[in-house]
């Protein structure tokens, strides 16, 4: 084999080499792709930096400003103290958002996108280091409870890579509390196709390995990229405008290891020589090949070894990527080394496996859970039964999967916390005098026997009696009857017995319990004095307290001593109805088994809505908020996020709550909330009962990840069979399917007014069982849901852009009232499963 020369190089250093990268920078340009936005908020002109021309979004007169634009409430502002911060002209201007907002993208093609968005905190006419806000994306969240703060003065850019479908694509922008949100610049652009792959192999803390699938699904965000051995690179000099960091302060063992550079070797990186992928600078710049960090043995014995240690979110799963390209053989075939990672798992690299030439650049990932020490430690070294030898690295990536981490998977609207404090003080006597009468008047009222199921009941707002309200940020005590002693409930839990624990949430922990009387109760704690939840703890109180109904669940009681937060309920045997449709190992429903629930859920939701004149709405319908007893009698839970009304043909208007897949469109876009908002919710329950799975599920092909979508191809391609629980087959009468199906349709519809009542659709499910219990019998070789493919025309179900990204089953948040988000597996309701609060 040829061997390889290496020469000194007599230009100042970096210097032809920078030249070459921003001419191969050009070469490559993006900027003129329609799939590509540069943004620069809250100008009306644009900025120039490398090749990029951000176009300001208030440049109308620019062609780009057509295919993006706001939604919301917002402003701009100009930094008025230019000598503060960053001279960039792009951080001189930002947009204000004190409401929830976004921006909003048209997408053209279905590929990996690159989302950067820089912040930089000039303090004048406006303190933006004092805003507090979360940032999401159509399907995802990319950052909470984030501040621009920064003490170098220097901007903050945050990267992801998301799947993104063609359509609206939007960036929201949330503000917690009475804060605001900004942003100076956004960027989105496609990434090469084979940017992220969808298979890598997944490494566990403890040294275990298989091959982690569908990571092109997932959102993933940059947590570092570093040019071992090489100095800092900038995005003018990086074909993709990424910055690579140094390695400085990172590695350990430093004695051992030797930096090599363009300065002591001109080769430039052999792409075209690996011979198992394709590579090229935008895979990353020629500049990382052509650095390294080298390990060389110590002493005779030649073991060495050089580690790098990462600062990372503890128990989160990281793709990583590391980068090598052989700068420092004089020869081929004469390296072997150890890659570990955790110092539990290794493997060993031949850099001539991808390549027969010297100097071929290759790269290899991994998926990585970090362990509980917040560190994440990548090493090389000596490989065991082999010659001395050295080992080196080039570059290291770490790409945190943000659908793993816990906060992720979903989008909907955030829940601003706005608390407002009565001072009794400022009342006065009078005011001293109505609270007395007001309290008197509900102890009076409290100690009236409460029927089992009666449909005259009193709103809790907006028309009820002023006993009928509660000041947030107090608990309730308008039902004095439904206290329970925390000493009485310690001992119908044997004082919270870890063997009694049926689940926790974000909210607490449930423990299965039983009272002095015998009954059967389920008890959700929340976590001693923190104070989570308690919007959702009064609401639930609230509701539950005023109501009674064999369809909605009993509130027993509930305990505020000691600063606990404690609701006590029925005990539902048979939990949920989603762990009676997918991911359990639970007999299936038979059919009419399934529509009796959904006429049960129903009757609860009716009630709900018409019982009295001021009406509920729930907000929060899905498979995991639809309880069973022992003998399936289905019973509406959850009631921490309810409305009151009056709803009628009016609108409450309110910041959007809900959980992403079952929250209704014109609700999400208008944010005025009525009963059909609910009706929207329970036509995708609808849907899940006769599919037996999710409303999303990014584990399937993305096709169809989302089962709006996946019933529409289906229809379209005649596929009925696709759609239908395979354990219903010969089960379903065609005249009831299509009646079912009918019913689903209309709940479906994007505009509110089209779509039924609940009573309508309380009418139509009984009578899609009269069809079933009536139908007439078939012959053995008719399958039964022949006739029923028409019936399956579902209506073109409005859904969020970029919906069938990262969203794992019912892992999705619902919005709580003090703008924290909890997982849908945690929500309030779910008294029995795993996941439950």
């Amino acid at each position: 084999m040829e061997k390889l020369q290496f020469h000194k190089i007599h230009l100042p250093p970096f210097a032809a080499l920078l030249f070459l990268l921003r001419f191969l920078s050009v070469a490559y340009s993006l900027t003129d792709n329609i799939n590509n936005f540069f943004i620069n908020c809250g100008s009306a002109t644009n900025a120039n930096t490398d090749i990029r021309n951000f176009v300001g979004d208030l440049n109308s007169s620019d062609p780009i400003s057509s295919s993006f634009s706001f939604t919301g409430h917002s402003s701009h502002v100009t930094n008025s103290n230019k000598s503060s911060g960053t001279s960039s002209t792009l951080y001189q201007t930002a947009r204000i958002f004190r409401t929830n907002s976004s921006y909003e993208f048209d997408i053209p093609n279905n590929d990996i996108y690159f989302v950067r968005l820089h912040f930089s905190a000039f303090s004048t006419p406006t303190d933006l280091s004092a805003a507090l806000f979360d940032v999401w994306t159509s399907g995802s969240s990319l950052l909470l409870n984030f501040t621009g703060k920064n003490s170098s003065n220097s901007p903050i850019i945050k990267e992801f890579f998301l799947p993104i479908t063609p359509g609206k694509f939007n960036v929201y922008f949330l503000p917690r509390g009475s804060s605001f949100a900004f942003i100076n610049a956004i960027e989105v652009f496609p990434a090469n196709d084979s940017y992220i792959p969808d298979e890598a192999n997944q490494i566990s803390s403890a040294g275990s390995k298989n091959t982690y699938r569908g990571l092109r699904s997932w959102t993933l965000q940059t947590i570092y990229r570093i040019n071992v051995g090489g100095p800092k690179i900038t995005p003018e000099n990086d074909t993709l405008w990424r910055n690579w960091d140094p390695d400085d302060g990172s590695y350990e063992n430093s004695g051992s290891a030797t930096s090599v550079s363009p300065t002591s070797y001109s080769s430039m990186p052999n792409y075209g020589g690996n011979v198992t992928e394709s590579i090229s600078a935008s895979t990353a710049p020629t500049l990382v090949y052509q650095t390294a960090k080298v390990a060389k043995p110590m002493n005779t014995s030649g073991n060495f070894n050089l580690t790098w240690s990462f600062k990372v979110d503890k128990s989160v799963s990281h793709l990583v990527r590391v980068h090598f390209c052989d700068i420092i053989s004089e020869s081929a075939n004469t390296l072997n080394f150890s890659l570990h990672i955790y110092n539990n798992f290794s493997m060993l690299i031949n850099p001539y496996e991808y390549g027969y030439q010297l100097a071929v650049p290759f790269y290899i990932d991994f998926v990585v859970y970090s362990d509980d020490s917040g560190h994440l430690n990548i090493g090389i070294g000596h490989w065991a039964d082999t010659i001395l030898n050295s080992a080196f690295l080039n570059g290291l990536e770490i790409m945190k999967i943000l659908g793993n981490s816990g906060i992720t998977l979903s989008l909907q609207e955030h829940e601003k916390k706005n608390v407002f404090i009565i001072v009794g003080s400022i009342l006065g006597g009078l005011g001293l005098i109505c609270i007395l009468v007001a309290v008197f008047f509900l102890v009076f009222r409290c100690r009236k026997p409460k029927s089992i199921e009666t449909s005259d009941w009193s709103p809790l707002t907006g028309g009820g009696s002023s006993h009928s309200r509660m000041t947030e940020g107090t608990i309730p005590n308008m039902n004095l009857g439904l206290k329970i002693p925390f000493s009485e409930i310690q001992l119908a839990t044997k004082n919270f017995d870890t063997k009694l624990r049926i689940g926790k949430g974000g909210f607490g922990i449930v423990y299965k319990g039983t009272l002095k009387n015998g009954t059967k109760i389920a008890v959700k704690r929340s976590d001693p004095g923190s104070g989570q939840g308690l919007p959702e703890f009064q609401t639930e109180i609230m509701v539950l307290s005023k109501i009674r109904h064999r369809h909605l669940v009993s509130l027993i009681g509930y305990c505020d001593e000691r600063s606990e937060m404690i609701l006590v309920y029925e005990f539902m045997a048979n939990g949920t109805l989603r762990d009676h449709l997918y991911a359990s190992d639970k007999p299936p429903l038979s059919w009419k088994q399934r529509l009796e629930i959904c006429i049960g859920a129903a009757r609860g939701l009716h009630y709900l809505h018409k019982g009295s004149a001021g009406g509920i709405i729930h907000r929060d319908v899905k498979p995991t908020n639809i309880l069973l007893d022992k003998n399936n009698v289905a019973k509406v839970a959850d009631f921490g996020l309810s409305k009151s009304g009056p709803l009628d043909d009016t609108h409450v208007s309110t910041t959007v709550k809900g959980t992403i897949g079952y929250l209704d469109p014109e609700y999400f876009k208008s944010q005025q909330l009525t009963e059909k908002s609910d009706v929207y919710s329970f036509g995708v329950v609808l849907l899940e009962v006769l599919c037996a799975r999710p409303a999303i599920d990014s584990t399937l092909p993305r096709e169809q990840a989302n089962l709006a979508e996946w019933a529409m191809l289906c229809k379209n391609k005649g596929l009925l069979e696709d759609i239908i629980d395979p354990s219903l087959k010969d089960q379903i009468d065609p005249n009831s399917l299509r009646k079912f199906i009918e019913t689903t349709e209309k709940c479906l519809q994007e505009c509110g007014t089209d779509r039924p009542t609940m009573g309508d659709i309380l009418w139509d499910l009984e009578y899609a069982l009269q069809l079933q219990q009536t139908a007439m019998p078939r012959e053995p070789h008719e399958d039964s849901t022949v006739g029923g493919s028409a019936a399956l025309a579902m209506p073109n179900v409005w859904r969020f852009p970029s919906i069938s990204m990262s969203i794992e089953r019912d892992d999705m948040p619902a919005i709580m009232d003090d703008g924290s988000y909890t997982r849908g597996s945690e929500v309030f309701s779910q008294l029995k499963a795993d996941g439950s609060r």
